[in-house]
């Protein structure tokens, strides 16, 4: 997904002028459905905010491991930040069925954190800024199937499922702040200035 830059700038803004929920921080969360261009979009916000990234792909434990990210990004990472102390998590490396070495994430100003689950019901009480990204299925499929092989079509299609009920269950794309196509137009959020 190729975000224009002006939407990147905006979005940016917006973030800038909202208010910090995790204790002197503001998160970030860019969430929707797998191959939507969540990666490419935290890529291009990150540096504009001087943030960290988190992918929820290094929490999961695996095609299974949904809930499980969730939950591990709210105790390894988002209760720490908010006690005033760095957040710690290992990176789950899926050819190894793993976890591996560990990261630090410090007390900053802004944190990214992209992936499905970024903004899981979980991380409200840490009034995250919500980023939807969409983008129609058989597209969602086709880049799923570039990025990871058409071995694993069926894993893709399997987590299609479990997202979907991941998102309904926890009522993300009602709760964002913005929300993109899979181009990177916005569909709902902040108006050009």
């Amino acid at each position: 997904m190729p975000v224009p830059h002006d939407v990147v700038t905006r979005l940016a803004a917006a973030i800038e002028a909202a208010p910090a929920g995790l204790a002197a921080m503001r998160l970030v969360c860019v969430d929707g459905p797998a191959g939507s261009g969540k990666t490419t979009l935290a890529a291009a916000l990150a540096p504009l905010l001087g943030a960290q990234i988190i992918h929820m792909d290094d929490l999961y434990e695996g095609w299974s491991g949904l809930e499980q990210g969730t939950e591990r990004l709210l105790e390894w990472v988002l209760a720490p930040l908010a006690a005033g102390t760095p957040g710690r998590y290992r990176r789950y490396d899926w050819g190894l069925g793993r976890y591996v070495e560990r990261h630090t994430v410090p007390l900053a100003d802004f944190l990214v954190v992209e992936g499905v689950g970024a903004a899981s019901l979980l991380t409200e009480p840490f009034v995250p800024f919500v980023v939807w990204v969409e983008a129609p299925e058989d597209v969602r499929l086709a880049r799923g199937i570039a990025r990871d092989g058409a071995a694993l079509e069926g894993e893709l299609r399997r987590w299609m499922v479990a997202e979907a009920e991941h998102h309904r269950a926890n009522g993300t794309r009602e709760r964002a702040d913005v929300v993109l196509d899979g181009e990177g137009n916005v569909v709902l959020g902040p108006e050009p200035a």
